[in-house]
C-alpha cells in the first residue's frame, strides 16, 4: 500500500498487539479467520496500552517497539490510555515513532449491515503525524489559566500525503481526489496544504482533483456521500471525518484502518473502543479488525488470502443469523467467526 511496493517473505512474522478490553477476543477471532483464508503469518505477541501499563509500568514497552521495528508490520486491537500525567495516546506515539504518515480508512456499504446510505465507497487518506497532533502545546501562564496548541503543517508532510493519495487512487482505479481544508480562514497553514495539493494534482492529469472546505465536506458527506471517491486531508480534520464516514456505513465496528510509512512499515488496527462493558460476554464484533487484517494481507503480498477473507466477512454479514448483535444480528463472536470461516471454505 505504500508508494513503493515493499517485499516480504512468503511467511512473514507480524507483531500482534491484542489490545485492551475486548481486544483479546476479537484478535483471537481474527487470527482464526486469517488462518482459514490461507494467510501465511507467524505472530510475535506483544503488549501495549492499559494491559502493558499494568504489567510493565509502561503503556508502550520497549519490547513492543523493538518487535515492530524488526518485523515492520503490526496488527493491533483497541487500546486504552492510562489516566494521569506522563501518559499519552499509544496510538499517536506509535504513528510518530515509526513515521506512519498515511492513515488510510476505506468506507464501503456492506450488504446486510444496517445503515442509512447505499453505494458509499470512500477512501479517507489522513496525514498522520503533523497538524495539532504534533504535540506542540503549552500553558501560556504560570496559573495555567490559558493553553496554546500549535498546528504544524509542512510542505514536506503535505506533499508526501497528497502524493500518497494520488498514487493510491491510481493503483486502485479511483477517479477523483478531493482535498479538504479550511484555507478560507487558516490562510497560512491550511493555505500551504491547499497550494501543495494543487501543485501535486498537475502531475496526475488522469485523476480529477477538487478541493472543499471542511464544514461543507461534513455537510455533503451526510447528504450525498456518493459524490466522494478519495479524500485527502490533514490530521485533525481526517480524524473527525473518518469517523463520520464510518458512520455512513454502519459505524466503527465495520471500519478498517491502516497506518503506512515509507519502506513498508505499517500498522493495521481496530479503530473502535475497548468496550469494557461487554468484555468476557462473547458478543464482541471482530469485523473491523478482520477487515484491517485483509488490508494487511494485501500489504504483505497475500492478495488471494485477503480476497477470501473479505468474501467470508461479507457473507457472514449478509445474514441476520450470522451477524453480531450490534449489527442487528443474532450471532455471538464465535458464531460469527464460524460463519466467516464456513463462507471461506
Amino acid at each position: 500500500m505504500s508508494s513503493s511496493t515493499p517485499t516480504f517473505p512468503a511467511r512473514p512474522t507480524v507483531t500482534l498487539i491484542e489490545g485492551d478490553g475486548i481486544g483479546p477476543e476479537i484478535a483471537a477471532a481474527t487470527v482464526r479467520a486469517i488462518e482459514a483464508a490461507g494467510g501465511q503469518i507467524d505472530w510475535d505477541r506483544q503488549l501495549a496500552g492499559m494491559t502493558a501499563a499494568e504489567k510493565t509500568g509502561d503503556p508502550l514497552p520497549a519490547a513492543t517497539v523493538e518487535s515492530i521495528k524488526q518485523h515492520q508490520v503490526a496488527l493491533k486491537g483497541p487500546l486504552g490510555t492510562p489516566i494521569g500525567a506522563g501518559f499519552r495516546s499509544v496510538n499517536v506515539a506509535l504513528r510518530q515513532q515509526f513515521d506512519l504518515y498515511a492513515n488510510v480508512r476505506p468506507t464501503v456499504t456492506i450488504p446486510g449491515v444496517p445503515c442509512r446510505f447505499s453505494g458509499v465507497d470512500i477512501v479517507m487518506v489522513r496525514e498522520n503525524t503533523e497538524d495539532l497532533y504534533a504535540g506542540v502545546e503549552h500553558y501560556v501562564d504560570a496559573r495555567r489559566s490559558a493553553a496554546e496548541s500549535i498546528a504544524i503543517i509542512t510542505r514536506y508532510g503535505s506533499e508526501r500525503i497528497i502524493v500518497y493519495a494520488f498514487e493510491y487512487a491510481r493503483r486502485h482505479g479511483r477517479k477523483r481526489v478531493t482535498l479538504v481544508h479550511k484555507a478560507n480562514i487558516l490562510k497560512l497553514s491550511n493555505g500551504l496544504f491547499l497550494d501543495v495539493g494543487r501543485e501535486v494534482a498537475k502531475r496526475y492529469p488522469d485523476i480529477a482533483f477538487d478541493d472543499m472546505i471542511v464544514d461543507a465536506t461534513a455537510m455533503k458527506l451526510v447528504v450525498a456521500p456518493e459524490r466522494f471517491d478519495v479524500i485527502v486531508t490533514m490530521n485533525l480534520f481526517g480524524d473527525i471525518l473518518s469517523d463520520l464516514t464510518a458512520g455512513l456505513v454502519g459505524g466503527l465496528g465495520v471500519a478498517p484502518a491502516a497506518n503506512i510509512g515509507d519502506g513498508g512499515c505499517a500498522l493495521f488496527e481496530a479503530v473502535h473502543g475497548t468496550a469494557p462493558d461487554i468484555v468476557g460476554k462473547g458478543i464482541a464484533n471482530p469485523t473491523g479488525l478482520m477487515l484491517s487484517s485483509a488490508m494487511m494481507l494485501e500489504h504483505l503480498g497475500q492478495a488471494d488470502a485477503a480476497a477470501r477473507l473479505r468474501k467470508g466477512i461479507y457473507a457472514a454479514l449478509a445474514g441476520a443469523e450470522t451477524r453480531t448483535g450490534d449489527l442487528g444480528g443474532k450471532a455471538d463472536t464465535r458464531g460469527y467467526t464460524d460463519a466467516v470461516i464456513r463462507a471461506i471454505s
